[in-house]
Parts: C-alpha cells; structure tokens; sequence
C-alpha cells in the first residue's frame, strides 16, 4: 500500500474525514451518445449512492435531472456528485477514496458547461464508442482538457454493440488525438461475445458473471490460449510506453528482471500524471462491465490534488501568485459555477484549492472588492445535497449566502492578495430577439434573462439601441431553444422569438489613414478635438489594438486614453453592415488640440470619426462563422448528404468509411445550417446522424453580402 510522504501529510488539517491523498476530483467528458451520463450512473451504483440504476432513455438518470435533459436525454448542464470506492487491486487497495466526480455535456453548443468543469477538475475520464472511435466533440474536449492540463484516462464504451474495436479505437486516439495510448485491458470477446477482461498489470482474467445482471460480481479466470501472445506483446508495449517516465523501472526492464504488477503501476501513475500517456480500459457500460475497472484506474493512476503544480493567480498589483494545496492554510476557492435552485436559491459551486471554509466564514472577493458571508456549506449529489459544517483543500461544493458574484471570480480570505486565473470562454454565434408575450411578462422576462445569464457566461443579453428589441445570444439553436423553455418553466414566462441572427463580423484588407475631427462652437467654450490614425490588418485570431505613437505632444497625454476608448467603441460597430470589427490594430499618429476648447469628449468623438473614416477606405470586408460539420450517414444515402452540403455552400473536407457507414466532414456557413437536423433526417430515413461546433470566419461571397445590406436596409 502507498503511505503519503510525511511532508504532504502535514497539509491535512485536523478533523479533515478524508485525507488529500485519497481525494479524487474526476470529470467525464465524451463526445454526445458516447456513454458519460450511464457510465456516471453505474459509478453510483457500485459505490453505493444509489440503490437503483437509472437509465438515460428512461429518463431517470441521477446526474440529469433537469426536465429538458430527461426528455431529450442528453447533458444539458454539468452536475456534481459525490461517492466512495475502495480498491481491490493496485498499490491504493485496502483505503476507501473520496471520488468528486462532474458529468459534463457532449453537445457543442453547452461547451461552456466542460470548459468551466476542466478548469478546476484534477482528472479527467475520456469516454469514446468502441464503433466510432474519436468523434468530433470527443476531439474539442480533448482539446480543452490539454489546455488546462488535465491528466486522463480513456473508457472504450460499448463493446457489446455490432461493429465495436478496441484497438481500431486506440489506434483513433493515438492518429486523431495524438494521445499516447495503451490498453491497460484487454477485452475478451466484443460485440455480443464480450465476456471479460485481462488485466494486463496483474496478467489476470476474470469474465463477467452472467447471473448477475448488475455486473458486481466478476469470476476470476484463465488467459485464454489464443490471447497468450497478444497479452505478453500488449504488456509489453505497455511497459516501455511507461519506462520513460520511472527510472526505477527502465532499469529493471533494461536489466531483464522481472516487473511486478506494483511497480508497473505506480510507472503507470507517474506516466499519466506527467501528461504524457493514457490508459485505456474497454467495457459496456450500459451492460455493467468494465466499470468497476475504471473506478480502479481513477484511484490508481488519476492526481489526488497533492500530486498537481500550485495553482496561478496573480495579487492586485498583476504580480502572479501561486496558492497550494492545505488546509493550514488561508482560503482561497475559485467559482466555477452558478445555479439558480428552485429551494435554495442561488447555488454558487467552488472548487477549494487552499486552506478551510467554514459555514459563516466571510470571503473577500477582488474583482467587487466586497466581502461575502458563506450561509451554508452543501455537498452536492446531483439535486439533492447535504449540509456540512466546513470543506477543505481540494473539495468541490456549493455556497449559499454569497451574492455579487460571477463565474470565474475568486473567494479568498482577507490575509492574502489573491485572484486566480478564471476558465474562459468562446464567444457567442447565433443571436435572435425576444420579447414577452404580453406586458405583465415584461418583469419576469428581464428577471430570467438576468438569471440566466449569471448562470451561462455563453449567453449574453443586451438591448439594440435602434430598435429596442431585447436581443439574446447563445452557442447555438439548441442553446438557445433550451433557454426558452427554462424561462418558461422556471420563471413562467411566455416569450415570443424573432428569426436567428447570424454574429457576423468585419474586419480590413489593406492599410489606410484617415483624420477625425469634432469642432463645435456655440458661443462660450466650444469643443475640439482632432486625430490621425492609420489602420492596418491582423492574422486572424489576433484580435485588436490600439497603439499612441504621438510624438512632440500632438495630443496631449491626458486626451490620447479617451481618443483610444473612442476607436475601440467605434469598432463595435462596422461600416459594411454594422457588426463588430475584428483582427486590426490602429496607431494614432497625429492630431491638434486647443488650449481651451479640447476636452475627453471632443478626443473620444475625434477618435470614433477617425477609425469610421479610416475603415472606408481599408476594404472593409464581413465575415461569416463557419462550422466543422461531421456527418454519420449508411452509404447509400452518402450521395444525398454531400449534395445537400454543397447547396448549403458547405467544402467538403475529407470523407471515410467505418463499418457500412459513410463519414463526411465539411465547412458549412452557420448561415445555411437552420433546421438541418430534420433535414439530415429526412434524406436518410432518420438513420444519419450529425455533429457541428465552430470553426472559423470566412468572408461573406458578395452575392450574400448583397442580400444581408438589403434585409438591414429594410
């Protein structure tokens, strides 16, 4: 068994009902239908939260327990549960592990809801179909897990199903991910002939006891003869894959001595905490196997939140910080999530990364610089929650009492200086305008909208100044859809929804200079103020900026910041169709002022002329999103599919077969994609299947452009 080093111990305050060590803070996160909800249930199951299996298409799984997710049976919002597993086998065996576990949506348009959950998760479960392999989403989340760091395992789910291949799904990983993948297990059988596992650290079988239907039970069994040498080359491969990574153990391997199952798995936690290797264990879930499996390898090989690099965070001064993990010492916790209760009201969910909160305790909070008293403590078990006194270093839970708060703020204790860096999130695509069906819902509408708002950092609410129309925005069709019903359902209003607005944007393709001025004179002091920019194009993604290169006190110091504010607020809206302009970066390079009349306002409007004038004449061009589209379709309608992207102005960018199914993958405008999933249904029978997440901005043909100046003009 794993004693802590004693120096780790310390970090543990008194009365603390588990020790950091044999904490483990998981997330599951997969592609959409790839398995997560169910796999998170029979984790439930086994550990003894629930008595009682709850089924995804039955609509009563714990972790969904929203009305929308059980009818439409997916993962709208991420929910956090907490459980106990006590290993049978590995170097942890005997001790009974504290398991956070956060079951994450695999649509695209609820990214936010993994973003927000990787940025405070120590490890993470990669669940992929052991038919399709690495699927679109599977590929973002993977992506968002290496930018935060994220130590993984991957489970390859249902291997009972028609078509299902480890290894071909390993082999997807390692090509599509770029992951260093290695079963850690290796199937028995697949498809309907999918009987057991070998333990390739312990070089022991067991197959799955087909009297017991709940798969706790599990019968200990001979390596079949035909496997024998496929399981020596596997365990092989597995043991050089992880040589790298303990020098105790490459000398062993290079010595020729024998290699224990102990020592091979402690190699196996050090290669995967280091980022540099994934396990990967094959199961069903839906068929309770394998599970109990994966419970292990998140106790063996998964960080405890002692085994991860300090945490950064930066004081008031933008100098960084780095906050550790102990309960010693003073608090600092990140909010990474709210929620609005029904019961309870305002949940505000933290991950604590040091020292203990106490039911009372008061939490300073830079970015308000106003101090938030904690009401109550809660435990999280999906919906339902229980109260505790305190919670220490490396627990997630949910505060009440605290108010003024946003997704990604810090709560800290008054002694020390600390903000730590928040999750970030992608902007919005799609907007449309909604209003309340009659006048009475005009209040309950604006308290939703409010709420919701607070909830979701992907959705954003504000008012056109030209019309008046209250204008919402959000990832996607879905997104959006979702938040009329909750706004229906939670706050009662009946609101009516405009068409869906496409988030275009401008940018510039070549150099220009232009001069703005703002003279005004009615008697008594008048208002100047006059500035000279050139404008100049950006790589895409770059972003904007703006640069004084004033010399010989053109401008003088004090205007040069309001003449800066008023080109950034002129970028928000664009020449060519009025959306915001992106990728350019101005210099102001002259101007005149007047010893009287010059003021903030006269720069900030002379700045705002300035870059109107200078985007004239910089062929200004708009820009549409455009969507990584993968569509899943049998081959005799493939034909069909393709067509239909094409008269949507979609490229299609490569094409595969895998297992009688066509794969097609494409870059599609937004624009076109409205009502697409009946339509993908309709030209199959139903039997396609899509996935669509953004990809990037492309300018708008001029035949489209033509269209949208004439809908605005209207």
């Amino acid at each position: 068994m794993v004693e802590a080093p004693a120096d780790l111990s310390k970090k543990n305050g008194s009365g603390r009902p588990v020790p950091m060590e044999w904490t483990r803070n998981i997330g599951i996160a997969a592609h959409i239908d790839a398995g997560k909800t169910t796999t998170t249930e029979r984790i439930l199951y086994y550990t003894g939260v629930v008595h009682k299996i709850g089924e995804v298409h039955d609509g009563n799984a714990v972790t969904d327990f929203m009305e929308q997710e059980r009818e439409r049976g997916i993962t709208i919002t991420s929910a956090a549960i907490s459980c106990q597993w006590e290993n049978k086998t590995g170097p942890f065996a005997g001790i009974k592990h504290q398991v956070n576990i956060i079951d994450t949506p695999g649509h695209v348009d609820f990214t936010a809801e993994v973003e927000r959950s990787l940025r405070v998760l120590d490890g993470a479960v990669a669940v992929f179909c052991a038919v399709a392999g690495v699927q679109p989403q599977s590929e973002t989340v993977w992506r968002q897990a290496d930018k935060y760091d994220v130590p993984r395992i991957a489970f390859i789910n249902k291997m009972d199903r028609v078509g299902a291949n480890f290894m071909g799904a390993i082999e997807d990983m390692r090509s599509k991910l770029g992951a260093n993948a290695h079963p850690l297990f290796l199937n028995i059988g697949s498809e309907e002939h999918f009987s057991g596992l070998i333990d390739l650290v312990r070089l022991k079988a067991f197959k799955f006891d087909e009297d017991d239907a709940m798969g706790v039970n599990t019968i200990e069994c001979e390596i079949p003869g035909d496997m024998t040498r496929e399981v020596a080359d596997l365990r092989e491969s597995l043991i050089e894959a992880v040589a790298d990574y303990d020098d105790e153990l490459a000398e062993k391997y290079i010595g020729g001595e024998k290699i224990d199952e102990f020592d091979l798995a402690l190699a196996i936690r050090k290669a995967t905490l280091s980022l540099n290797f994934v396990g990967v264990i094959p199961g069903s879930a839906f068929k309770n196997k394998g599970v109990q499996s994966v419970l292990d390898a998140i106790v063996n090989y998964l960080p405890n939140p002692l085994d991860l690099p300090p945490v950064d965070g930066h004081d008031s001064r933008e100098r960084p910080v780095t906050i550790e993990p102990d309960d010693n010492a003073p608090a600092a916790a990140l909010a990474f999530k709210l929620w609005s209760d029904p019961y309870v009201g305002k949940l505000v969910f933290i991950r604590v990364y040091s020292g203990t909160i106490k039911k009372g305790d008061l939490l300073y909070n830079p970015r308000t610089r106003r101090a938030e008293r904690v009401g109550r403590l809660l435990i999280m078990k999906a919906d339902s929650r229980d109260d505790v006194e305190s919670v220490r270093s490396g627990d997630i839970c949910a505060a009440i009492g605290v108010k003024n708060v946003w997704t990604g703020d810090t709560l800290a204790s008054k002694r020390i200086d600390v903000a730590l860096e928040p999750p970030s999130f992608p902007d919005p695509v799609i907007s449309m305008s909604i209003e309340p069906a009659t006048s009475a819902d005009q209040e309950k509408l604006s308290l939703g909208l409010g709420r919701l708002s607070e909830e979701d950092p992907t959705f954003v609410v504000k008012t056109d100044e030209e019309t008046g129309q209250t204008i919402i925005s959000g990832m996607g069709e879905l997104h959006l859809e979702i938040i009329r019903d909750r706004l229906f359902r939670e706050f009662k209003v009946e609101a009516k929804s405009g068409k869906p607005q496409i988030a275009y944007r401008e940018s510039i393709t070549k150099i220009s200079e232009a001069e703005g001025k703002f003279i005004r004179q009615s008697g008594g002091r008048g208002q100047y103020g006059h500035a000279v920019i050139k404008l100049e194009p950006q790589e895409t993604g770059k972003g904007f900026e703006v640069v004084s290169e004033i010399v010989g006190g053109a401008i003088p110091r004090e205007f040069i910041k309001p003449t800066m504010d008023g080109i950034r607020e002129a970028a928000n809206n664009g020449v060519v169709a009025g959306y915001p302009v992106v990728d350019w970066k101005a210099r102001i390079v002259d101007g005149s002022f007047h010893d009287v009349d010059s003021s903030e306002m006269a720069f900030k409007m002379a700045g705002i002329f300035a870059f109107k004038e200078a985007m004239k004449t910089a062929d200004p061009v708009l820009l549409e999103p455009v969507m990584k589209v993968e569509v899943t379709t049998p081959e005799e309608y493939q034909g069909d599919v393709i067509g239909d992207l094409n008269r949507r102005r979609g490229h299609i960018q490569n094409m595969e077969s895998k297992n009688d199914l066509a794969i097609v993958k494409a870059a599609v405008p937004l624009e076109t994609m409205f009502g697409y999933a009946t339509d993908v249904r309709s030209l199959s029978k139903g039997r396609a299947n899509y996935s669509m997440e953004p990809s990037h901005f492309e300018q708008v043909p001029a035949n489209v452009l033509a269209r949208i100046t004439e809908d605005q003009s209207r």
